[in-house]
């Protein structure tokens, strides 16, 4: 087994299925060889969306208010924060799980993917001259004919699947998803009714990514969005970062070094969490502390992070893991290596959870904000008391944290949950009601 920085007794408690709080002795640090990503692929993925709003808000009515941008709000969580924040400082909700389009975190870049694609078409092709022409030739019959032709692939567990399929069929490409034996019905389903070709595969993550990037080499007219190490999905998240900091700023929010912000990150295989998190330390720096959270059965990012780099991170299943989880979303066995060695130095930590715990905070989300997400969705509110555990107040005290805390901000990024039909939904609050409404 490779050498993991990981205590024996994290180790164990990892085999045991067990909550840990794990702090990365990697953070800050610059001798590491890091992989590139830089600040200019950041700034012109947001200037893509900008430059591709119109178009979105004719293919999306509901992006119409918005006037084209994917955004979702900045809610304070007031009776949450009573109840989850033991340490001090206010309790924000990022509200991803509304996100128009896609319902889900993945509509960032999954649909930034998809107009890259469809950018670089238009370009090659000469729909477009430059990418200051008028962007309205992305809804005419010629772009159409155009897209027609190419098909777009994808492996998911699910919610990255929905963003590309949706997006790329309002374009007019062919659209396929991969989907591992975890994906939930509901979203098979309603990929189907959008005319995406939804292909079922009776095993993990990682081999619906192998199956559809496989085929898609096969084809040369097949445009394949690879999850593992896509810089136009990771930067489409990445943009996430300089819209936080406008509604931070409009909400009079200071964040500095006498005003830190945590931010509470769900994570898969890496790239979604990874973009934000490397955003967020773009715009803030030393001033942001950013933690990934996973199941105890899928803490793939957990054993990438503690790996070296350069280095192919450690399944899960060599600690004896099944990625058995309700959390289908994070339902992943090995983590990206591309996403772990651009934020090794910029992740300030990772803490597991039980999925008990995730519907404890799926019911504490319904009944004291009336905010309704998937299991999945929820683990991000843990994030104030794991950090109140004696590995995280080590962390605490190590970036010289502890004290005072009342200044902090606190962020749970919730990641789905608006397209979770509503009788699923209550499946999953059903089953929190039986365990925790004594």
């Amino acid at each position: 087994m490779k050498s993991l920085n990981i205590n024996s007794s994290d180790q164990v408690a990892l085999r045991n299925c067990e909550p840990i709080f794990w702090g990365n002795k990697a953070y800050l640090d610059q001798s590491l060889p890091i992989s590139t990503a830089s600040t200019s692929e950041l700034y012109e993925a947001a200037d893509r969306l900008i430059r591709f709003a119109p178009v979105l808000s004719c293919l999306f009515p509901e992006l119409e208010l918005s006037n084209g941008l994917i955004e979702s709000p900045l809610l304070k969580a007031p009776f949450l924060n009573e109840k989850v924040n033991p340490i001090g400082g206010v309790l924000y909700i990022k509200a991803d799980h509304i996100l128009p389009v896609a319902g889900s975190i993945k509509a960032r870049g999954g649909i930034h993917e998809v107009l890259c694609f469809a950018e670089k078409l238009a370009l090659d092709e000469g729909l477009l001259t430059s990418v200051s022409d008028d962007y309205s030739v992305f809804l005419s019959p010629e772009a159409r004919d155009l897209f027609s032709q190419y098909t777009i692939a994808v492996g998911s567990t699910g919610n990255l699947g929905l963003s590309i399929g949706i997006a790329g069929s309002a374009l007019g490409f062919k659209t396929v998803v991969h989907m591992s034996s975890d994906a939930k019905e509901w979203k098979k389903a309603r990929l189907r009714k959008r005319g995406v070709k939804v292909v079922e595969h009776k095993a993990d993550y990682g081999v619906a990514v192998e199956a559809g990037r496989s085929e898609a080499d096969a084809d040369e007219y097949s445009y394949f969005v690879d999850d593992e190490r896509s810089s136009h999905l990771f930067m489409g998240y990445a943009v996430a970062a300089l819209r936080l900091k406008e509604q931070l700023e409009h909400q009079g929010i200071l964040v500095d070094e006498s005003h830190p912000l945590f931010v509470y990150l769900p994570a898969g295989v890496g790239g979604a969490p990874g973009g934000i998190t490397f955003g967020l330390k773009t715009v803030f720096g030393d001033s942001v502390h950013c933690f990934f959270a996973e199941p105890v059965q899928a803490p793939c990012m957990l054993l990438g992070m503690a790996g070296e780099a350069k280095t192919e991170p450690t399944p899960v299943y060599e600690y004896g893991l099944t990625i058995d989880t309700d959390a289908d979303g994070l339902a992943v066995g090995t983590a990206s290596q591309w996403v772990c060695d651009v934020t090794r130095h910029l992740l300030s930590g990772v803490f597991t959870a039980t999925d008990d715990s995730l519907y404890r905070q799926l019911y504490l989300l319904k009944t004291l904000e009336d905010i309704e997400v998937e299991p999945s969705a929820a683990i991000g509110c843990l994030g104030p008391l794991m950090l109140n555990t004696p590995a995280g107040k080590a962390y605490l005290q190590a970036q010289q944290l502890s004290v005072p805390l009342s200044k902090s901000t606190h962020i749970a990024w919730l990641t789905g949950g608006s397209f979770v039909p509503q009788e699923e939904y209550q499946t999953y609050f059903d089953k929190a009601v039986s365990r925790f409404s004594s």
